[in-house]
C-alpha cells in the first residue's frame, strides 16, 4: 500500500490518494461508548422497568410483572433481528422501510452506520443492537397500564401485532434518514430528504424517543386499560404497592440506564454527548423536586413513590429534547413535567375514571407530549438551546420557534393517531382470538399462581 501511495504522489494523483485515505473508519472510543450505552439501556429494561413496575403491584402479581417484561424483551429482540431492523431503518417509503435487511442480510463486522457528524461512523452491528433496546423497552412500558388483570397469552399476542404495525412504522417515520454525508449541497440534500421518514421530512425533532417510545407506549396503554376494564375492587379496596423500596430501586436503575438511552442516541462521544448527559441529569432532578412539592402541597406528605414517579416523568420529558436544549431549558422542562404529570395521575385519571394501574399514560404519554412540544420551544438558541443544524450549510440554521413547534405538533398528533388506531385494532383482534382478561378467580387469587404456577414470596 505504501509503494502504491508513493507512486500516486509521484504521478500527481493526489486526489485519488486523498479519496482513499479519508474513507470513514469507526473510532474505537465511539464504539466502546456505544457498547456501554447499549448495556445501560438493557439495564433499564431488565431489571429496571421490571422492578419499578413489580414493586407497585400487589405481592400476588409480582412475578407476573417480571415475567411480562422479561419475555417481551426476549420476544422483541428476536423479532428485531428477523424483520424489525429492516422495516424501521432501511429505505422504503415515508411510512415504513423495506425488506433489504431481513434476517440482517448483508450486515457484516465491516458494515458501518452513519452518526450525526459527517465522516463519522460506527459499526452497523452496534447500531442494530442499540436500536434493538429501544424497540424492546417501548412495549414493556405498555403493560403497566393494565397490570394485574390481563392474560399473559393476550399480552404477547398484542405486543406482536402492535410492535409490528405501530412501533416499527413510527420509528421509521421519525428516525430514518440517509445520514449527514448525503447532504453535500442543496440538490443532494433535497434528494436525501425525500427518502427520509414522513415525520423527519416534517422537521419533527425527537432526539431519543419522546414520540417513538413514550407517546407511542402511553397511548397504547391508555386504550388497553380502558378496554380491559378496571381491576376488581378499584376505588373500593386497597390496591397499594407491595414494595415501594423495590420501586425506588427500579426507578434508580432507570435513571442510571437513561444516560445510555439519551446520551447513546448521539451515536458518538463528543461535546453534544456531554450536553445530553447534563440535561438528562438536571431535568430528572428538577422533575423529582416538582412532583414531590406538588404532592406535599396537595396531600400534606411527600412520598417515596411520588419521588420515584417524578424522576421518571423528568426522564420522559427530557428524552426528545436532550440534544437540543440547554441546561436551563432542561430544568424548566423537568419542573413543568413533574407538576403536570402529578396532576395527570392524581386528578385527570380519577376525573375520567380509567384504571391506568401504574400510570403509563399519565407519566409516559403526558410526559412525552410535554417533552416533544417543549423541544420546539427550548431548542431555540435565544433560550439557550442548540437550534437545528443545517447539513447543507454545515452550520446551525436560523431558528423559527413557531415553525418548529408546528413540526413537533405533527409528530405528537400523528403518533397519537397512529398508535391509537393500531392499538384499538390489535386489542380487538386479541380479544376475539384468546380474550383479554383473566377470569375473576385468577384475578382474586393472583396472576403469579394461576398464570405462572409460582409465587414471588414463599413465607
Amino acid at each position: 500500500m505504501k509503494s502504491l501511495a508513493s507512486f500516486l504522489l509521484l504521478m500527481g494523483f493526489s486526489g485519488l490518494l486523498a479519496a482513499e485515505t479519508v474513507a470513514p473508519v469507526p473510532n474505537k472510543g465511539d464504539v466502546a461508548w456505544m457498547i456501554v450505552a447499549t448495556v445501560l439501556v438493557i439495564l433499564m429494561i431488565v431489571p429496571g422497568v421490571a422492578l419499578f413496575y413489580g414493586g407497585m403491584v400487589r405481592s400476588k402479581n409480582m412475578l407476573s410483572m417480571l415475567m411480562q417484561v422479561f419475555v417481551i424483551f426476549a420476544l422483541t429482540a428476536v423479532l428485531w433481528a428477523i424483520y424489525g431492523y429492516s422495516l424501521a431503518f432501511t429505505e422504503g417509503n415515508p411510512f415504513i422501510g423495506g425488506f433489504s435487511k431481513l434476517f440482517l442480510k448483508g450486515v457484516t463486522p465491516d458494515s458501518i452506520a452513519a452518526t450525526f457528524s459527517k465522516g463519522v461512523v460506527i459499526p452497523e452491528y452496534i447500531y442494530i443492537v442499540f436500536q434493538l433496546t429501544f424497540a424492546s423497552i417501548t412495549p414493556t412500558l405498555i403493560v403497566g397500564a393494565f397490570a394485574e388483570r390481563m392474560k399473559f397469552s393476550a399480552i404477547l399476542l398484542f405486543i406482536l401485532i402492535w410492535w409490528t404495525f405501530a412501533y416499527l412504522p413510527i420509528a421509521h417515520m421519525v428516525w430514518y434518514w440517509a445520514g449527514p454525508d448525503a447532504y453535500t449541497d442543496a440538490e443532494a440534500g433535497a434528494k436525501a430528504a425525500a427518502t427520509a421518514g414522513f415525520l423527519f421530512q416534517k422537521g419533527a425533532l425527537d432526539f431519543a424517543g419522546g414520540t417513538v417510545v413514550h407517546i407511542n407506549a402511553g397511548i397504547a396503554g391508555l386504550i388497553g386499560c380502558i378496554l380491559v376494564g378496571k381491576r376488581l375492587g378499584y376505588g373500593k379496596e386497597s390496591l397499594k404497592p407491595h414494595n415501594v423500596p423495590m420501586t425506588m430501586i427500579g426507578s434508580s436503575l432507570l435513571w442510571v440506564g437513561w444516560f445510555g438511552f439519551n446520551v447513546g442516541s448521539n451515536l458518538e462521544a463528543n461535546g453534544v454527548s456531554a450536553l445530553v448527559f447534563a440535561n438528562t441529569l438536571l431535568a430528572t432532578a428538577a422533575a423529582t423536586l416538582s412532583w414531590v412539592a406538588a404532592e406535599w402541597l396537595t396531600h400534606d406528605k411527600p412520598s417515596m413513590l411520588g419521588g420515584a414517579s417524578g424522576a421518571v416523568a423528568g426522564l420522559v420529558a427530557i428524552t426528545p429534547a436532550c440534544g437540543f436544549v440547554g441546561p436551563m431549558g432542561s430544568i424548566a422542562l423537568g419542573l413543568i413535567a413533574g407538576g403536570v404529570c402529578f396532576w395527570s395521575v392524581s386528578f385527570v385519571k380519577h376525573k375520567f375514571g380509567y384504571d391506568d394501574s401504574l400510570d403509563v399514560f399519565g407519566v409516559h404519554g403526558v410526559g412525552g407530549i410535554l417533552g416533544a412540544l417543549g423541544t420546539g420551544i427550548f431548542a431555540s438558541p435565544a433560550l439557550g438551546g442548540t437550534g437545528v443544524f443545517d447539513y447543507v450549510l454545515n452550520k446551525v440554521g436560523d431558528y423559527d420557534m413557531l415553525a418548529q413547534v408546528t413540526s413537533q405538533a405533527w409528530g405528537v398528533g400523528l403518533t397519537i393517531l397512529w398508535s391509537g388506531i393500531v392499538s384499538l385494532i390489535a386489542y380487538k383482534i386479541v380479544d376475539g382470538l384468546v380474550g383479554l382478561r383473566v377470569s375473576e378467580e385468577t384475578e382474586r387469587e393472583g396472576l403469579d399462581i394461576r398464570e405462572h404456577g409460582e409465587s414471588a414470596y414463599n413465607l
